[in-house]
């Protein structure tokens, strides 16, 4: 599908391992960092949520839909975040 998508932000990927997992759409084998398919469905992130900003460390930022402004992982899930809103970018 994309370059920058890997299966890890699909939806319909479920993590074994570090390095693999299983494509629930497909019923196989993936790789988490391996290229997405054509049945990809972006999973809700916080580096795809329009309150994510970023820090100057690696692999950190901050959420601003809270007040505090607490710090976040990009990669952490926001499935169940009530403040997650899809960036439009």
């Amino acid at each position: 599908m994309q370059s920058d998508y890997k299966n890890l932000d699909c939806r319909n990927f479920a993590a074994l391992d570090v390095v693999k997992g299983i494509c629930h759409a497909k019923k196989e084998l993936v790789f988490a960092d391996g290229e997405t398919c054509e049945l990809f469905e972006k999973l809700p992130k916080c580096k795809y949520c329009q309150h994510y900003l970023p820090s100057q460390e690696a692999y950190l930022g901050n959420c601003t839909a809270v007040p505090a402004q607490p710090l976040t992982y990009p990669d952490l899930c926001g499935v169940t975040c009530e403040h997650f809103a899809w960036n439009p970018a």
